[in-house]
């Protein structure tokens, strides 16, 4: 999926929509003005917990800045929809996402498909605002929150909060899992 021009455009209307500049947002999310700069023009993809960090500093949610129509009620997804790999956004760390419901207003919820391959994902460790949960499908991960690692595989989940740092690292060639965040 094309997204980085898209996603690009929707973060600068919003910052420019609030009067802000580059360096206030990027010093709100703990970045660099070069980072934010080349996320605004579709240069890089950012990682979930970088759009987690924009979304907050912006006052929005990071449905808000994947997808511009906004729907209400309920959001049926078929499972080929996230299956289909043109579908899924590839980021610059390594995995690749699929937001599902992004079109609905006022989530409390953020839930997310990923597929992670070994040896491509960029190991870092990330902490942002709220919880999560996470489900492994297929595959087997390493998963490690604060000072413990988890091992992971089908059928195994792990529920945690945000602040605390944590990364993962795939065990099997690739990790499908869900993980649903939310940001309260």
């Amino acid at each position: 999926m094309e997204l980085g021009p898209k996603l690009g455009k929707q973060i600068r209307f919003l910052r420019k929509q609030q009067n802000r500049t580059l360096e206030e947002i990027a010093s709100a999310c703990d970045f660099s003005k070069s980072l934010l700069s080349k996320i605004e023009n579709g240069v890089t993809i950012p990682p979930i917990a970088t759009l987690m960090k924009i979304s907050e500093a912006l006052g929005v949610t990071v449905s808000d800045l994947l997808e511009e129509n906004k729907e209400v009620g309920t959001i049926y997804t078929q499972a080929s929809t996230y299956k289909n790999n043109n579908r899924l956004i590839k980021t610059d760390k390594g995995y690749s996402f699929y937001a599902f419901a992004a079109a609905r207003q006022d989530k409390i919820m953020q839930p997310y498909y990923f597929i992670a391959k070994k040896n491509e994902v960029y190991n870092h460790a990330l902490s942002h605002k709220g919880e999560e949960f996470v489900f492994v499908l297929e595959g087997v991960m390493n998963y490690k929150v604060g000072d413990l690692e988890y091992t992971l595989g089908p059928g195994d989940s792990i529920y945690f909060t945000s602040l605390e740092e944590h990364t993962f690292t795939p065990v099997s060639d690739e990790v499908k899992y869900m993980a649903i965040f939310s940001s309260e």
